[in-house]
């Protein structure tokens, strides 16, 4: 079950000086309409988990394709908008972009009896459908341990229900070894959810990968970008920061935007 608030779109506002005529518009234009609120699932039993959810001010919700969110470690729902600024962009792209708390379980099913990554698929897709009326493919967002669970997802919906791949810095190793503790419970879990066998299912679906060149995850990036040729890699500048993720943010949603309405 999931309780909704929602905002009312801010319009701008002006302020005068006293004895004079001039005036100041406080926001250049229409900024996104804005909803969050908390859903309960039994993929992850007590827990409240709160989304946020952003959508332009023009047009139906049916409209606006979907984009769903997923944060890396250490983060969670707001980090989408208060951190990486994927609001900012949800106006100029049509897209309505979705993010969803997840722990820092790696978005997979884990020996503590949590799965967020079911909790995606089951519980907020779902809801978000339901919420926004939007019945197409959907788009899959996510930055470290986030691009992994976006690969993830994405492998295990399949291309008839995900449209687009964005894997930002993406959380990749090529052996249970490399792996950073807690991303997985042992070497079985980590062959369980290896996305670098999953690309057969993944080179059916448009795959974006964007990592800095000074990120400690380039290597598995540029492993996995020669396992999926598929892939459009992006190695330029920048490292594991909240810089790097904004300042890519724009370009990304607008080539969702793009792939999703070919």
């Amino acid at each position: 079950m999931a309780t909704v608030s929602r905002r009312g779109v801010l319009l701008g506002a002006a302020a005068a000086a006293a004895g004079s005529a001039l005036s100041l518009a406080a926001c250049a234009g229409p900024q996104p309409g804005r909803r969050s609120g908390t859903l309960r699932s039994r993929h992850w039993p007590g827990r409240d988990v709160h989304w946020q959810l952003a959508t332009p001010t023009e047009g139906r919700d049916d409209q606006h394709p979907l984009v769903v969110v997923l944060h890396g470690k250490g983060g969670d729902a707001s980090h989408a908008f208060r951190i990486v600024g994927l609001d900012e962009h949800v106006q100029d792209t049509g897209l309505a972009v979705a993010a969803v708390d997840g722990g820092d379980y790696y978005w997979h099913a884990r020996r503590a009896g949590v799965d967020t990554g079911a909790m995606v698929v089951d519980d907020f897709l779902p809801m978000l459908r339901k919420l926004t009326g939007w019945s197409g493919k959907v788009a899959f967002l996510g930055w470290s341990m986030g691009g992994y669970g976006s690969l993830l997802l994405a492998s295990q919906l399949g291309p008839d229900q995900v449209g687009a791949v964005v894997a930002e810095s993406a959380a990749l190793w090529t052996d249970a070894g490399l792996s950073a503790p807690g991303a997985f419970d042992d070497r079985e879990d980590f062959i369980a959810h290896d996305v670098f066998r999953r690309t057969d299912v993944l080179s059916r679906i448009p795959v974006r990968l964007d990592c800095g060149r000074s990120d400690p995850f380039v290597p598995g990036n540029r492993a996995f970008a020669r396992a999926l040729p598929s892939a459009r890699p992006t190695f330029d500048e920048g490292g594991h920061t909240a810089t790097y993720w904004r300042d890519h943010a724009g370009p990304q949603l607008e080539w969702i935007a793009k792939t999703l309405r070919q």
